[in-house]
C-alpha cells in the first residue's frame, strides 16, 4: 500500500513548526562558519548540533565559540570529525545535514550525500542566493573550478591594475580561521607584524602576504558581515580571492572563473567548480603557456559545453627564479604551495617548474628525509610529485617541515610559494625564491575586461 504522502508531508511540517531540525554541516574550517551565519544563527527552527571538519588536519575537537554563535548557542557548537558522520546522526538524531565545504569530486558529494540519507537526514547544498553578502561598493570576484587554477596570481593582476588606475581596493579574502576562532572574527591585514600577531599558518601567509608587499589590505575571519562593513569604509572597489573552488561569498558585479589548461577534463567534474563555471561573467584559461595550444583548445571546448556564451581568454603563467645561476648543476629540493599539492591535486607546482629551467643537476625527493608527520601527508595524498608541500597549520608541522629539509641530502632549497617562507622557518641551507605572474596572451585581455566592468560603474582612469 501506498503511503499518504500528503498527510505524511504534513505530518512532518508540523513536527518541524514546533521542533527545531536538528542539523549537522559538514565543513573545512571557512564555509561552514559563513553558511551557519548566514542561515542558522538567528533560526530558532534550527538546531545546529555541529560541525564536522575535513580537508584541514588538526581542526576538529574544538568549538565554534559563543561569542560568534549567537544567544541560541550559549555554550558555542562543537566540532567533530567527519569520519564520525554516522554515529553523530544516530546519536543526535539528526534530521539534516548541510555540505559547506569546496573542491570535491561530484562522486564524492554523492558519497556524502548517500551516508547522510542512509541515516534518514536530508541532505542539503546552500545557494548563493541564500549565502552572497550584498556590498555597498562593486565588487569584482575570482574563482575557479579546481584548487590551484591561479586564482592569487590573477586577483593579484587584477589588484595591481585597479592601483594603476587609482582606485582603492580592499582584498577580502576566503576565510582560512584554523586559529582562535573568537580572534579571527574580523581582521585586517596591512603591515607583515599582523600576521606574526595573529600567529598565521603558512596557507594564511601565502594569500595574504603578497598583497601587503604590494601595499594592499586584506581582509579575512569569520563573520563576513562584520569583515565586509570594515572593508567597505575603506575601499572604493572590493576583491574577493576566493579559496578552492568555492564560490563567493559576495554577491558579484563581475564574476571572473579560472579553469588549468593543464588539467583538461575537470570542468565538470567538481563542486562547486562546475557551478562557478556556468555563472561566470569571464572564464580565463590559465597556464596555455606551459600546456600547449591543443591541451588548452580541449579546455575551451569542455567550458563551451556548459557555457556556450561566456567570454574566454587565455592567461599564461611565467615562473621566474632569483639568482637561478646558483641552481644550475645542484642537487635541490623543492617546496610548493601547500592546498595546491594536498586538495587541488597538483603532483608539482612552480618550484619545480623553476628548478628544471635552471638546469639542476638533482631533484632530491622529500619523502627520503621525511619526519612521520611529512609521510603521514605523503601517504595520504599519493599524487604528489618529488616536492615538498609548504604545509604549516601547527607550530608542529612548522617543525616537521624544517626538519625534513635539513635532513634532506639537497645543497640549495628551492621555495615555490608566494610568500617568504624562510621568515617563518629556519634553514641551514641556501634558498632561492620561485615567483609566478599573471600574463594576458589574448588582445583584449584581462585588463581590457576590467576597464569594461570599471567604466559601467563610473570607476574610469585617473
Amino acid at each position: 500500500m501506498c503511503p499518504d504522502t500528503q498527510t505524511d508531508a504534513a505530518a512532518r511540517s508540523a513536527r518541524r513548526g514546533s521542533t527545531p531540525v536538528r542539523t549537522l554541516i559538514l565543513g573545512a574550517g571557512g564555509r561552514d562558519f559563513h553558511n551557519f551565519n548566514m542561515l542558522y544563527r538567528d533560526d530558532p527552527d534550527t538546531q545546529v548540533v555541529g560541525f564536522t571538519a575535513a580537508q584541514i588536519p588538526d581542526i576538529e575537537n574544538r568549538r565554534y565559540p559563543a561569542a560568534l554563535s549567537g544567544p541560541l548557542y550559549p555554550d558555542g557548537i562543537p566540532i567533530y570529525p567527519e569520519s564520525d558522520l554516522e554515529t553523530l546522526c544516530a546519536e543526535h538524531r539528526i534530521g539534516r545535514i548541510l555540505l559547506a565545504y569546496s573542491d570535491l569530486s561530484h562522486t564524492a558529494v554523492m558519497t556524502l550525500a548517500s551516508r547522510a540519507l542512509a541515516c534518514g537526514a536530508d541532505f542539503m547544498l546552500a545557494g548563493p542566493r541564500q549565502t552572497m553578502l550584498r556590498a555597498n561598493r562593486p565588487v569584482i570576484a575570482v574563482s575557479a573550478i579546481r584548487t590551484g587554477c591561479g586564482k592569487s596570481q590573477t586577483a593579484r593582476f587584477i589588484f595591481k591594475e585597479l592601483r594603476a588606475r587609482g582606485l582603492n581596493p580592499a582584498v577580502l579574502r576566503h576565510p582560512m580561521p584554523y586559529g582562535d576562532l573568537a580572534r579571527q572574527q574580523a581582521q585586517r591585514f596591512a603591515c607583515l607584524d599582523d600576521l606574526a600577531a595573529a600567529d598565521c599558518t603558512h596557507e594564511e601567509r601565502e594569500e595574504y602576504e603578497p598583497y601587503i608587499a604590494a601595499g594592499g589590505v586584506v581582509f579575512a575571519g569569520v563573520d563576513y558581515g562584520a569583515i565586509l562593513a570594515q572593508a567597505e569604509q575603506e575601499a572604493d572597489i572590493l576583491l574577493w580571492d576566493g579559496g578552492n573552488n568555492d564560490f563567493p561569498f559576495l554577491v558579484p558585479d563581475f564574476h571572473i572563473v579560472l579553469a588549468d589548461a593543464l588539467r583538461p577534463a575537470q570542468a565538470r567534474e567538481y563542486y562547486p567548480g562546475e557551478a562557478n563555471l556556468r555563472m561566470a561573467d569571464l572564464v580565463l584559461v590559465s597556464k596555455a603557456d606551459a600546456a600547449g595550444t591543443a591541451q588548452t583548445r580541449a579546455v575551451i571546448a569542455e567550458i563551451r559545453v556548459l557555457n556556450a556564451t561566456v567570454p574566454i581568454r587565455r592567461t599564461g603563467s611565467p615562473v621566474s627564479l632569483a639568482r637561478a645561476e646558483l641552481a644550475a648543476g645542484k642537487r635541490v629540493l623543492v617546496v610548493e604551495d601547500g592546498p595546491t599539492l594536498t586538495h587541488g591535486g597538483m603532483a608539482t607546482g612552480a618550484g619545480l617548474a623553476a628548478a628544471t629551467k635552471a638546469g639542476v643537476a638533482e631533484i632530491i625527493d622529500p619523502r627520503l628525509s621525511a619526519t612521520p608527520e611529512i609521510a603521514a601527508i605523503f601517504a595520504q595524498y599519493p599524487h604528489i610529485g618529488p616536492v615538498l608541500p609548504a604545509v604549516g597549520y601547527t607550530p608542529e608541522q612548522r617543525h616537521a617541515l624544517a626538519t625534513t629539509i635539513a635532513q634532506s641530502a639537497a645543497e640549495i632549497v628551492i621555495i615555490g610559494t608566494p610568500f617568504d617562507l624562510a621568515s617563518v622557518i629556519p634553514f641551514d641551507k641556501p634558498v632561492l625564491r620561485a615567483s609566478y605572474d599573471l600574463s594576458d596572451m589574448d588582445n583584449p585581455g584581462l585588463a581590457a575586461a576590467l576597464d569594461d566592468m570599471l567604466n559601467r560603474h563610473g570607476l574610469t582612469h585617473e
